[in-house]
C-alpha cells in the first residue's frame, strides 16, 4: 500500500537555527529565498539518522560501498548513464566543487565561463583563484531561459578553459533538452572545455514531458571532460546535512579534482547516512513531492501572471520561481517586498536586478499568503500610495 504524504503541514521552523527563517526573526515576513523547502524530511531519512545517532559512536565514516552501488544503480535506471563506481568523489557539499574545479583546470587570468544568470557562488568562484568569470548571455527558447549557444560557438577556442553550467537551470527552472546539450557538448570539445554539471535540482522534475539528461551522458567524447554533480540534499531536503557527489569519468581530471582532506573535509557520517536512506526509500515522496510543487508552480503562474507590472514564464524543474519585476520601477525591489511581507532572494545576486527569485517549496497555503501580499503591494503602487 503506497503512503500518501502530507505536504500541506505547516512545521514551525523557529528556535532551529534555520538561516532560511531566522533572516526574518521578530517581522512579519515569509521566508521564501534561500533553496530548503519546507517539507517534513521523509520518515525513513528520520529513522535511519536515529538508528546511526542510537549507536553512541560517531567517528571518522567512510563512504559504503552500498551508498556507491546505489548511486551507481540510481544513474542507471534514471538516466540511462552506466556510471563506475570509482567514478564517484564524495562532497561536503556542491559548491566546494566550483572552488576545485578552477583549480583542476586553470590558472590565474584564464576565463571561467558561467552563466550569466545563475546562483552566487558560480560566478563568485573563479575570482579566488584570480581567474576571470566571463558571463554567457541568456537567451529565450519556448520562453524558457537558456545559455546563448550561439554566443558561446563565436568565442575564441583556447588551448583548455572551464565551463560551469547548470541543469536544470537555477534560477528558471529550465531542463535542457537533448538537442541543446548535444550543441553545448559540440562546442565543449571543440573548444577544449570541461564541463562542470551542476545538476542538484535533477530529481525535482515538474513536468513528465521534459526528462533530465545528463550531458555526460551523451557520448564519452563529453564524458572525459565533464564533472557531473549530484547531491540529495534539494531533492530530500537534507541541505544542513552537507553531501554531496562528482561523477568525474576521466581518471586525469578526477585525480585533480580531489583534495587535501585538511582544505575539504570529508563528508560527515549523518550526511552519508541520509544519502543512502534518501537513495534506497526516497523515491515514492519525491513523486508526490514534485506532484505537488507542479500544483504550487500552476497556481504561481496563474496568479503572478495576472498582476500588472509583473512576469512569471515556465518552471519545468525546481521549486524556485523566477519572477520578472522590472516593469514595476522599482529603487529597491528587495525592500519592497519585504516590506509587503514577502522575503524573497534578489535577482541582482543572480546577475538580473529585473527579477526576483521566489521559493515556493512550502505548503500551499503559505504560497497563497505570498500571492495576497504581493497582490496588494503592487496595487497599492498603481494608486500612488
Amino acid at each position: 500500500m503506497t503512503t500518501t504524504y502530507d505536504f500541506d503541514q505547516l512545521i514551525d521552523r523557529s528556535d532551529t537555527d534555520s538561516i532560511k527563517w531566522e533572516k526574518y526573526n521578530g517581522r512579519d515576513v515569509l521566508p521564501m529565498w534561500v533553496a530548503d523547502s519546507d517539507f517534513a524530511v521523509v520518515a525513513e531519512i528520520r529513522q535511519a539518522l536515529q538508528r546511526r545517532v542510537d549507536h553512541a559512536i560517531y567517528g571518522y565514516t567512510a563512504v559504503s560501498n552500498r551508498l556507491i552501488e546505489l548511486i551507481v544503480e540510481r544513474v542507471g535506471d534514471r538516466y540511462g548513464w552506466d556510471i563506475d563506481g570509482r567514478w564517484i568523489l564524495p562532497l561536503p557539499n556542491v559548491i566546494t566543487s566550483f572552488y576545485l574545479a578552477c583549480r583542476a583546470c586553470g590558472k590565474a587570468g584564464d576565463p571561467v565561463y558561467v552563466p550569466a544568470v545563475i546562483y552566487p557562488p558560480v560566478s563568485v568562484a573563479p575570482g579566488y583563484y584570480s581567474m576571470t568569470s566571463q558571463p554567457i548571455p541568456m537567451t529565450t527558447r519556448d520562453e524558457r531561459m537558456i545559455i546563448d549557444l550561439e554566443w558561446l560557438e563565436r568565442q575564441p577556442a583556447d588551448t583548455a578553459g572551464l565551463m560551469i553550467f547548470c541543469n536544470p537551470q537555477n534560477p528558471g527552472g529550465t531542463v535542457y533538452r537533448r538537442d541543446e546539450l548535444q550543441r553545448l557538448a559540440e562546442i565543449a570539445v571543440h573548444r577544449n572545455l570541461v564541463i562542470l554539471s551542476d545538476e542538484v535540482h535533477c530529481d525535482l522534475l515538474l513536468d513528465k514531458d521534459n526528462p533530465h539528461i545528463p550531458i555526460a551522458s551523451l557520448n564519452p567524447e563529453i564524458a572525459e571532460r565533464s564533472v557531473t554533480l549530484i547531491s540529495p540534499s534539494k531533492t530530500f531536503n537534507t541541505a544542513g546535512l552537507g553531501c554531496a557527489f562528482a561523477i568525474v569519468p576521466d581518471r586525469k581530471l578526477r585525480a585533480r579534482m580531489k583534495t587535501n582532506p585538511y582544505i575539504v573535509p570529508h563528508v560527515n557520517l549523518l550526511g552519508l547516512t541520509a544519502a543512502e536512506a534518501a537513495y534506497r526509500y526516497g523515491d515514492e515522496w519525491n513523486r508526490q513531492q514534485c506532484t505537488y510543487l507542479a500544483a504550487n508552480r500552476d497556481y504561481l503562474i496563474e496568479e503572478i501572471n495576472r498582476i500588472p507590472g509583473l512576469r512569471l514564464g515556465p518552471i519545468e524543474a525546481t521549486y524556485l520561481a523566477w519572477i520578472e519585476v522590472a516593469a514595476l520601477g522599482l529603487d529597491n525591489p528587495p525592500r519592497f517586498f519585504e516590506d509587503a511581507g514577502v522575503g524573497m532572494s534578489p535577482g541582482r545576486d543572480f546577475g538580473d536586478p529585473g527579477f526576483m527569485r521566489l521559493n515556493f517549496g512550502c505548503p500551499k497555503s503559505r504560497v497563497e499568503l505570498a500571492v495576497e501580499r504581493i497582490k496588494n503591494a503592487v496595487g497599492g503602487l498603481s494608486q500612488g500610495e
